[in-house]
């Protein structure tokens, strides 16, 4: 853990890594060492998928304009795609991304995106149906989302990903 801290902070310091980066990071980090390796072997069965970057969160926001250009302004954000209710906003080799929602309720999350080592969607899939969680798009072989056991929505890709608006 100590070598996966002190690769955080050296990356932070090469500009590698911007302090809400490496927030996050640390955070993710403590949560994983709160994990004890009896519960890990319990509960992750004879499969489990590696999740080595938090990709993306996604916020629903009643006005995505004003929403994007305050990320954009105030945390220097370039919009990296978009459309009329989808807004991408670069975080370093990550992203953020904005959902236009009702504009009548407050925002809210709408999902997070973890980026898993050899990412393969159809093993994910059956792990899930084992598991007996719903996921979203039988297909896809790049990226899709379900429901975990607290109905929190996930979606799950490749490391690498980039988004998609549409």
């Amino acid at each position: 853990m100590i070598n996966k801290i002190e690769g955080l902070l050296n990356d932070f310091e090469n500009g590698k890594l911007t302090r809400r980066q490496v927030a996050v990071s640390l955070a993710a980090v403590a949560a994983g060492a709160l994990v004890s390796p009896l519960s890990l072997a319990q509960d992750a069965g004879p499969q489990s998928f590696p999740a080595i970057s938090l990709n993306h969160v996604t916020l629903r926001v009643p006005d995505i304009q004003k929403t994007s250009r305050f990320y954009q302004e105030f945390f220097q954000m370039p919009l990296r795609q978009h459309s009329p209710t989808v807004h991408i906003l670069g975080v370093g080799k990550s992203f953020f991304g904005l959902e236009q929602g009702n504009s009548n309720e407050p925002g809210s999350l709408s999902h997070y995106d973890f980026g898993i080592t050899h990412f393969n969607a159809d093993q994910i899939r059956a792990a899930l149906r084992k598991r007996k969680l719903e996921f979203q798009d039988e297909h896809s072989t790049e990226s899709f989302k379900f429901h975990d056991p607290d109905g929190f929505e996930v979606q799950v890709n490749g490391p690498d990903y980039v988004g998609h608006v549409s």
